[in-house]
């Protein structure tokens, strides 16, 4: 019983580790794959044939920019932002100029769903097609943009140590913890 005891006692401590780790480096390491992910995306775009979603794109970015913007000058506009938004995370720099392109590249990337839902929901159950998943699947991208932008302002994660034990049978705890105002007196 001791040797469980004592092995539980280690696991907890590792697990201690390990949460330490990843509160001080999961927020860069979320920042640097979201931008791996736009860098090679968007890199992938400016080669005619190479991106899958490279036709849906290019009508969508025609019909966004009212016809302005057409043929692979939509793709190379799209394969553009993207890399820039790529760069800024990647680098660490301009990353509110990165999340604010990147606001607006996840509003054309969504389009789609709403300019083309027949094409992306065919058949007699609507199951989304390989395009709309690829489209679908962005939701998380965006949900990772929205972690770093609270970054902005100072939000930052902190270590609460806790027994692994003690935390089992609790749910996952509001992050979310309102600054008390500051009150003045006159």
């Amino acid at each position: 019983m001791k040797t469980l005891t004592n092995l539980f006692a280690r696991f907890d401590r590792l697990d201690t580790s390990i949460n330490r780790w990843l509160v001080i480096n999961s927020i860069v390491i979320l920042r640097v794959c979201l931008g791996l992910v736009f860098l090679g995306f968007g890199f992938l775009k400016f080669f005619p044939g190479l991106s899958p979603i490279e036709d849906l794109a290019t009508r969508t970015t025609v019909m966004l920019t009212l016809g302005q913007v057409r043929g692979h000058a939509a793709m190379d506009l799209v394969a553009g932002l993207e890399c820039i938004i790529g760069l800024c995370f990647i680098s660490g720099r301009l990353m509110r100029v990165g999340v604010w392109l990147m606001a607006a590249q996840m509003i054309g990337a969504m389009s789609p769903l709403l300019f083309f839902p027949g094409e992306l929901f065919p058949g007699p159950f609507h199951g989304p097609t390989l395009a709309a998943q690829y489209i679908i699947k962005d939701i998380i991208l965006i949900a990772a943009g929205m972690v770093l932008t609270s970054t902005w302002t100072g939000a930052l994660l902190v270590v609460e140590e806790t027994s692994l034990a003690s935390s089992l049978g609790k749910r996952l705890p509001k992050v979310y913890r309102p600054i008390q105002p500051v009150t003045t007196t006159a």
